[in-house]
């Protein structure tokens, strides 16, 4: 089973560029795999991070991303004091 991961991210204003950059970079061997399993979108002042994952390794990759975002938070604004920085939707992946 395949997990499908979508982060929403909102750089603060005049760090959009550079946390852009740290996700593409965090993400470069994942997302020129064949096929590809990690993707990036921007929309107005945001950035969303799009992961394809097996399930069995869901977990572990899951703890590196949380420490990767450690070392962001200072660019990031946040969302609310429940979520804080990141919005987070993962779910099985039914077809691909």
């Amino acid at each position: 089973m395949k997990k499908l991961s979508i982060i929403r991210f909102k750089p603060k204003p005049g760090c959009f560029d550079e946390f852009l950059a740290n996700v593409k970079e965090n993400s470069r061997e994942r997302a020129t795999a064949s096929p590809p399993t990690h993707f990036v979108m921007t929309r107005e002042d945001e950035i969303f991070a799009i992961a394809i994952r097996d399930a069995e390794v869901f977990q572990e990759s899951a703890s590196a991303g949380v420490n990767w975002l450690d070392t962001q938070r200072h660019l990031l604004q946040e969302f609310n004091e429940v979520d804080r920085h990141t919005l987070p939707m993962t779910g099985d992946l039914v077809e691909y």
